[in-house]
């Protein structure tokens, strides 16, 4: 099978640890005999000290013609620091799911048995957790009607949702929850804002269409809560753009480590595979980082842009080996720490034995 794969490894890290997901990659083309096309293209801080574009058109186009994008990290201290910065490199991030159509992000929270302990909630109540959260990307706060007023002293952010985008979201969620354990909590604020009665209306509509799933309805501060207190009752989440990016957030640390977790971005068009973490600037380049989410982001691009559940299956297994091994970075090592290099490499020959 022919594979063409757009590579953008962004700020910070992101080069480090999207070097070891390809080593992966390769290895597993290698041995299931798939033929790898990939280019690199600029995006993030670095695409804007070099053409001033955090998501220039060229790598728009790379994106476009490619089966599947895998993506580092974007962020920069210089332009955090600067609210007067007129271009941001997150601006580039929400260009590229603006134009590619990622209406959906996709990220599984998983605890691994070896960093229970790590987790800030005690074992009993993490061990075996395992959902899914469901984010809508395209619509909402972030892409709403915003501004200033009264000579810059009011600023408005506008949240607006169209019944066609809650649709979408909804039935890409119901159809995750029929391929677990066919549950569905819808998440909103319906008792306070508008958009989310939208929300609850539609997800009402469309129930009864799903009579093997359990719907569940919960408002956000609720589920922010429950996520800590009972994180085993949710099976797949779907929420708003903003109350996703900050409920995935939380759910994340329950693992132990941000540094393990992949994501998913699908929807119109190429669809994109990330960690969740950040540029994590003041390690880029020292070979520190945990190369694992990317690694895991690649696993999940062989499953969900190729189909190719085996091949996906085989970089699980080569992950869950390098922790069973203690062959991990300082982030999650007890003992003896590795480089990403040589995390990356482990992994890589895992796979390629057998």
């Amino acid at each position: 099978m022919k594979l063409k794969i757009a590579i953008l490894p962004g700020d910070g890290i992101g080069p480090e640890i999207v070097e070891q997901a390809m080593k992966c990659v390769k290895a597993v083309a290698k041995k299931f005999n798939h033929d790898i096309e990939y280019e690199y293209a600029l995006t993030g801080a670095t695409a804007i000290d070099q053409v001033g574009d955090p998501y220039p058109d060229t790598t728009h186009e790379l994106c476009m013609k490619s089966d599947a994008v895998l993506f580092g990290a974007i962020g920069d201290p210089k332009f955090d620091n600067n609210p007067k910065a007129t271009v941001r490199p997150e601006q580039g991030l929400l260009a590229m799911r603006k134009k590619l159509g990622l209406y959906a992000n996709i990220r599984p929270v998983e605890t691994f048995e070896s960093l229970l302990h790590k987790s800030p909630l005690r074992r009993e109540l993490v061990e075996g957790a395992d959902f899914v959260c469901i984010r809508e990307l395209t619509g909402g706060i972030y892409f709403g009607e915003k501004g200033r007023k009264d000579n810059g002293n009011t600023a408005f952010d506008t949240c607006t949702y169209a019944r066609v985008e809650i649709e979408r979201i909804l039935k890409l969620a119901y159809e995750f929850a029929g391929e677990r354990n066919k549950k569905l909590t819808v998440v909103d604020k319906a008792n306070v804002l508008e958009s989310s009665r939208l929300w609850r209306e539609v997800a009402q509509e469309m129930e009864p269409n799903y009579p093997d799933i359990k719907t569940e309805y919960m408002f956000v501060d609720n589920a922010a809560m429950q996520i800590i207190q009972w994180p085993k009752n949710f099976d797949v989440m779907v929420t708003e753009n903003m109350f996703g990016d900050i409920l995935t957030d939380e759910a994340s640390v329950i693992t132990g480590s941000l540094g393990l977790l992949p994501s998913a971005s699908m929807g119109i068009h190429t669809s994109v595979f990330e960690p969740i973490h950040g540029s994590y600037p003041q390690a880029a380049g020292k070979d520190i980082a945990n190369p694992i989410a990317t690694i895991l982001s690649a696993a999940m691009m062989f499953e969900y842009a190729f189909d190719l559940k085996e091949e996906g299956k085989l970089i699980r297994d080569a992950v869950a080996a390098s922790m069973a091994e203690g062959f991990v970075t300082e982030d999650i090592a007890e003992e003896q720490a590795y480089k990403t290099s040589e995390v990356g490499d482990w992994i890589a020959n895992w796979i390629e034995k057998n």
